[in-house]
């Protein structure tokens, strides 16, 4: 979809700098906000659709028996989705057994990457609920995690890159966008950080969250990580600013199905200044997704209430199958040995409660084993593992 901007939009400038023996151009994009100013008229129907998609998809968060089992899971959905896109062939499933001690399906490094996604989003989260502010420490923090394990170690986390980087091609002279080089990192990211921090009335939170996700991928300031943490962004600041209450909205099942527009949007914007149509596609995103995700909230919720069901008419044993499937809600794929000591009771008890739970046809073995057996909740990994095929 084109919409016509306003006067000529200013699109950056290119600068030239080193690399090794050769002399490259490296994009640097104007400080936000975009100028002329972005023409919104056209948007207005789909930004009301937008927020009222994300207004419904919060308002579940009442609702839901266990919240927090929610947002544990959606989080980890968007880890794995987020680091697909970065190239990983991770799994949900995989990150699930590595996270309990199992062996996952993929090369570990490739877990790792997800589980440090996880751990980046959660020590964000908590640092703006203690009342820390989003800001570039609190980037850089969250950078820090999301390297501090496997094979990001070495790529500064933490640090603003010293380096040129690239992306696409083997070189800064072949590549397809060469962001600033290291000198202007720190002045790009402190205009952004302005900008983050500024009263915008006039813009819309979900327009400046999209404004500031594009920024901050076309600065790529850090050496490793920077589509996840642009991603990361998205979430937190729809948070810090109050459109959700809870960090229930992930953009990267969206982004990762639509890569090729959305790559090609980035470009539009830096050699056009397109912003509108890059708004358009984001806002879509957002409504798309938070659809999505209302209707997957209320099917697991009439699943789980389902299943409680038939578990509270076993009697006797009710109590102890109820602890081990509340605790498969969170670890849809478990082992005997490894839920045991999680949940205070013997081995013999959990194999037990697992068996009750496998003749209601609630839970499937999964090993065909004797010894060493791992079960999974089958219903419910249906529904958190839509949309999560590795890309190929």
């Amino acid at each position: 979809m084109d919409f016509p901007t306003k006067g000529s939009r200013v699109v950056g400038r290119y600068v030239e700098t080193a690399y090794h023996d050769e002399t490259v151009r490296a994009y640097v994009p104007p400080a936000l906000p975009p100028e002329p100013e972005l023409r919104l008229e056209a948007l207005q129907q789909l930004l009301e659709q937008a927020n009222q998609a994300i207004g419904r998809l919060d308002g579940l968060t009442g609702a839901f028996p266990d919240l927090a089992l929610y947002i544990y899971s959606w989080v980890r959905k968007d880890a794995v989705l987020s680091s697909q896109i970065e190239g990983t062939q991770s799994s949900l499933s995989d990150l699930m057994m590595f996270e309990n001690g199992d062996a996952p399906g993929v090369p570990v490094h490739d877990v790792q990457d997800v589980s440090n996604y996880v751990a980046a989003m959660s020590h964000g989260l908590t640092r703006m609920r203690a009342g820390f502010p989003l800001s570039l420490r609190l980037i850089r923090e969250m950078h820090e995690v999301l390297l501090s394990r496997g094979r990001g170690a070495h790529q500064q986390p933490g640090e603003f890159r010293r380096s040129q980087n690239w992306i696409g091609g083997s070189r800064p002279g072949n590549a397809s966008y060469v962001p600033p080089p290291p000198e202007l990192v720190e002045d790009c990211m402190g205009a952004l950080e302005k900008f983050l921090h500024e009263d915008r009335p006039d813009l819309p939170v979900l327009v400046q969250a999209a404004l500031i996700h594009v920024q901050f991928e076309s600065i790529h300031p850090f050496l490793d990580g920077n589509g996840r943490i642009g991603r990361l962004l998205i979430t937190l600041l729809l948070c810090a600013r109050g459109v959700m209450t809870e960090p229930i909205l992930y953009l990267s099942l969206y982004f990762k199905k639509h890569r090729a527009a959305y790559y090609d949007l980035l470009d539009r914007v830096r050699t056009r200044g397109d912003w509108e149509s890059w708004l358009h596609f984001f806002l879509t995103g957002v409504k798309e997704t938070a659809v999505e995700a209302t209707h997957a909230a209320r099917r697991m919720m009439v699943l789980f209430a389902e299943h409680r069901k038939q578990i509270e008419t076993l009697g006797r044993p009710a109590a102890s199958v109820l602890l081990v499937y509340r605790h498969m809600q969170r670890t849809p794929i478990l082992s005997i040995v490894n839920a045991a000591p999680k949940l205070g009771i013997s081995a013999p008890t959990v194999a037990k409660s697992l068996e009750h739970l496998r003749q209601l046809g609630i839970v499937r073995e999964m090993t065909g084993k004797q010894r060493h057996r791992m079960f999974v909740y089958e219903p419910y990994l249906a529904i958190l593992n839509e949309g999560m095929e590795p890309i190929r």
